[in-house]
This record gives C-alpha cells, sequence and structure tokens, in this order.
C-alpha cells in the first residue's frame, strides 16, 4: 500500500511538473507573439518618426515638429511600458490562479488517496480480526 501510495504522489507530481511545463511553453509562445508584435510596432513607429524628420528639415516649424515628435515617442514608451506591465500582471495573475487550481486539484486527490488508504486499512484490519476469529 506504501509502494502503491508513492507511485500515485510520483504520478501526480509527474503530472503536475508536465502541466506546469506546458503552461510555461504557452507563456514563451504568448510573450514571443506579444514582442513580435511590439517589434512591428516600434519599427512602423521608427519609419512614421524618419519620415516625420524629413518633413521637419523641409518645412519652417522645424521646432515645433520636433517636440511633437518627443512627445509622440515619450507616449509610445509610456504605451509600451503600460502594455508590459499589464501583461506582467495578466501573467502573474493567471499563474496564481494556476497554481491554486493546481493546488486544490493536489489537495483533493490527496484527500482520495488517504481516504482510499484508510478504506484498505480498515478493510485489512477487520479482515486480520476475522481470521483471528476464524482460529
Amino acid at each position: 500500500h506504501e509502494r502503491e501510495h508513492d507511485r500515485e504522489i510520483s504520478e501526480l507530481v509527474a503530472k503536475h511538473s508536465e502541466e506546469m511545463e506546458k503552461l510555461r511553453a504557452e507563456l514563451k509562445e504568448e510573450q514571443r507573439h506579444l514582442l513580435d508584435e511590439l517589434q512591428q510596432q516600434m519599427a512602423a513607429t521608427h519609419r512614421a518618426e524618419h519620415e516625420q524628420a524629413q518633413l521637419q528639415a523641409q518645412t519652417l516649424h522645424s521646432l515645433e515638429l520636433e517636440a511633437l515628435r518627443l512627445t509622440l515617442n515619450n507616449m509610445h514608451t509610456s504605451q509600451l511600458e503600460l502594455t508590459q506591465s499589464n501583461l506582467r500582471k495578466e501573467k502573474e495573475t493567471a499563474l496564481m490562479e494556476l497554481r491554486e487550481m493546481l493546488n486544490d486539484k493536489r489537495a483533493q486527490e490527496v484527500a482520495i488517496l488517504q481516504s482510499r488508504h484508510q478504506l484498505e486499512w480498515e478493510k485489512m484490519k477487520e479482515q486480520c480480526l476475522k481470521e483471528k476469529e476464524d482460529l
């Protein structure tokens, strides 16, 4: 019974590890996807800024346009930081929820195993008593 119990616990641990690895892979893929999107946005912003710089050289309002470019750049940076912060929070929340869910599931499975173990123990005890009475 102890080996069976240990085997079941090992299976639970392996299953937990497998699920965690799967989730890590999914999170890495999502992070890679988001990074690609951010890089595309940055490239588009870079192109826009380059065109804007050419217009600044051709216009009488170069100082005003430079101020606008800096403002847009700061807004973009702030937006990227906010997006990154939000993604980090969402990831942490998702991981916490997953961790709680897995802990709850593990607790339920452990309770079931303990209950089975107790029932088997009681059956063996009754069987021993019955065999003693028979003897």
